[in-house]
């Protein structure tokens, strides 16, 4: 377990003392030791309810992703081993002693403006495992819409939120962190485009797995509509067939095609070239025109003499691994930026949270004055208000709720300059 402290300004102790983030991420553990401590949305609304009370926290803000959990809490308690046992053990009763000492070990704590700094980092995707996907922002956002549906968060996490987004926002805006694409699938799909394809191409897919299955919804999202799929599996074909209305066959099947295509993508696990230059010869069904070849398989299933006998437009996934490598570092170019943007929304945060505090300390002040207004009128000088006539009593009325109305805001306005600069 690790803490992450500094120290605190005193117009923001309240506030640095109880917000707080336990965070669990792949920086520090295995996925497989992380996804013991996930929660889909039933069980969150089955245990965190329970989780907030048992652990006394105000407040309880639960992100889960694929490859962390933090949680993030306004509580008075002190975060200790014994308390992260206890949560742990809360999430989940089936971890063994040796999952629990490890989740334990690989615990980060932060606090005040380091938590808050975390919670900023990790929306703008710099915490991410790819530096600047931006899926993070959407994934916190409906994070909090739920935790508030049921009931767990509140003004502190509430306020911090809006600012994270707002933040988040700001980096994407602001700086080149998500300009560049890192991913294989999106470069490759980004150089397709980049070839002025006509959305009427036909498109085949050799491999039905999770990367041609990526590849697709970038194809479909896009209003591509001809597709053919092959797979050795012929009910994964029929999978992701379906999901494009396209066809499927079974991978044998494949010299028997006559229809043709004008984009071949090809991703399987076959520890040797899969279409050869005479099966590829049969897959052009007597066209020759220039063909578009994406291979996306380690090692590749396209054989090289495809590549030098036939017209085509080849990309490989060794020239993506080496664009994505270059882009993560145009990337990471951008993260001090990034960060001097966060420090900035981290300062901006206190005040709007300190002045927050203010309006919620002299939130019964309005109430105390118009009680008074009444009182006076009605029982201190209730005589005196009875000898005058209803023009008189009307004026009045409208002179007190205009002092009353002023004095307010003038409580506020004061008490907000006189404390900042007081503790400034």
């Amino acid at each position: 377990m690790t803490h992450k402290s500094i120290e605190l300004p005193k117009f923001v102790i309240v506030f640095m003392n109880s917000f707080k983030i336990i965070s669990i991420t792949h920086k520090s553990a295995p996925l497989e030791l992380i996804g013991k401590l996930h929660l889909d949305e039933n069980h969150q609304a089955d245990y965190l309810g329970g989780l907030k009370i048992k652990m006394e926290l105000k407040e309880l803000m639960f992100l889960s992703t694929c490859n962390r959990v933090e949680f993030i809490v306004n509580t008075d308690v002190e975060i200790t081993s014994k308390f992260l046992s206890e949560l742990f053990q809360s999430v989940n009763s089936r971890l063994t002693v040796q999952d629990l000492t490890s989740l334990i070990e690989k615990s980060f704590i932060y606090e005040g403006d380091e938590a808050l700094t975390h919670l900023f980092e990790v929306s703008a995707s710099l915490d991410s495992l790819v530096v600047g996907e931006r899926e993070i922002i959407t994934q916190v956002r409906k994070a909090y819409e739920f935790c508030n549906l049921l009931g767990l968060t509140g003004d502190t996490i509430r306020l911090a939120i809006k600012q994270t987004i707002e933040t988040a926002k700001q980096v994407y805006t602001d700086t080149d962190i998500a300009k560049n694409p890192v991913s294989i699938v999106s470069l490759a799909y980004r150089q397709l485009r980049s070839l002025g394809i006509k959305n009427n191409a036909r498109i085949v897919f050799i491999g039905a797995g999770e990367t041609n299955a990526n590849m697709a919804k970038y194809l479909k999202k896009h209003q591509y509509a001809n597709f053919t799929v092959f797979n050795r599996t012929l009910t994964n074909a029929e999978k992701l067939a379906k999901d494009l209305n396209g066809k499927a066959y079974p991978l044998t099947n494949i010299e028997d095609f006559k229809d043709g295509f004008d984009v071949l993508i090809t991703c399987t696990s076959a520890q040797e070239a899969i279409i050869t230059d005479e099966i590829y010869n049969t897959l052009l069904a007597n066209d020759s025109s220039k063909k578009v070849i994406i291979d996306l398989a380690i090692p590749a299933d396209i054989h090289p003499k495809v590549i030098e006998l036939y017209d085509v437009c080849y990309i490989d996934i060794e020239s993506l691994k080496k664009q994505a490598a270059e882009n993560l570092l145009k990337r990471e170019g951008e993260v001090e930026s990034c960060r001097k943007i966060i420090a900035d929304k981290v300062e901006e945060f206190k005040q709007l949270f300190q002045e927050r505090k203010i309006e919620l300390a002299f939130g019964e002040i309005p109430r105390q004055i118009k009680y008074i207004k009444e009182t006076a009128l009605n029982e201190v000088f209730a005589k005196e208000m009875n000898k005058l006539d209803a023009e008189g009593k009307e004026v009045l009325d409208k002179v007190l709720s205009y002092m009353e109305k002023k004095y307010n805001a003038l409580a506020i306005k004061t008490a907000k300059k006189v404390f900042l600069q007081d503790e400034l």
